[in-house]
């Protein structure tokens, strides 16, 4: 796997972010009920990654926190998509870059497969491939994480994945996706401009609008003088008219449907 740095925009988006990356998952983290030291159930975990010594890494760093299970590791994308219907894991840290069937194909099978669908993706990158991690939040994974991210972010990430939410850097998923929505807008997930928005109420297209610019449920809260609470169900009543499964989606939904153009407008 390439682990050469990209641009220095896309450099400057990573370091500009990580640190609100870091607190938003930790804030999010310590709302999960999934698999915390206080629950009853661990979080289970499979590691796709076509190198052993990265799968060992994450297993070694997974396994030193209470509530985490590493219950399989797959070597490909194949092996991914067999193990994740055989052990059900709550969270799949998948590789993009794997030999037979890459990272976004077997997210794509897990996602598409209704028998799988409480097993959430979670992309490990290096940031040497952009266009990749657009393709995999567009084929359903929850997010994506830095390869070289910390013990505490990996497992804080993992912890906010496995409860259900998505976990986003926005300033780094705000360009990635106004760049590849723009330069490729016939994307396995383009919709047609306006298709499946129009059942949305005005108030809910103005908080699309917020999700897509990177807002947090807080933020939005305060911006239009509502709960958090009441944002937050409103973004789920959003995502079951849209057919998105978490923030990410939410948010290629609002840019390829055209609701909010480049530039976050």
């Amino acid at each position: 796997m390439d682990q050469t740095p990209t641009d220095a925009a896309v450099g400057d988006a990573r370091d500009g972010s990580a640190g609100d990356a870091r607190g938003a998952a930790a804030s999010d983290a310590s709302d999960a009920t999934v698999g915390d030291a206080s629950g009853a159930t661990d979080i289970r975990i499979l590691i796709a990654d076509d190198q052993d010594i990265v799968r060992s890494g994450f297993r070694l760093v997974l396994m030193s926190y209470e509530g985490i299970e590493v219950v399989g590791e797959a070597r490909d994308g194949k092996e991914a998509v067999a193990l994740a219907a055989r052990l059900r894991p709550d969270v799949v840290l998948m590789d993009i870059r794997m030999p037979h069937e890459n990272g976004i194909e077997a997210t794509r099978e897990i996602r598409q497969n209704p028998d799988l669908d409480a097993v959430h993706v979670l992309i490990l990158t290096t940031f040497d491939h952009d266009e990749y991690v657009y393709e995999a939040l567009a084929a359903g994974a929850s997010g994506f994480l830095l390869k070289d991210a910390d013990p505490d972010e990996i497992v804080a990430a993992v912890r906010v994945v496995a409860a259900g939410d998505a976990l986003i850097e926005p300033s780094i998923t705000r360009r990635l996706i106004e760049q590849f929505v723009a330069s490729r807008p016939h994307t396995s997930f383009s919709y047609r401009r306006g298709e499946g928005l129009d059942s949305l109420t005005d108030r809910e297209r103005e908080i699309l609008r917020l999700v897509a610019r990177g807002l947090s449920n807080d933020e939005i809260g305060a911006e239009l003088f509502i709960s958090p609470a009441t944002v937050k169900t409103h973004i789920a009543r959003i995502m079951a008219k849209v057919d998105a499964h978490d923030r990410a989606q939410l948010v290629i939904r609002a840019y390829e449907s055209g609701l909010v153009k480049t530039g976050g407008r």
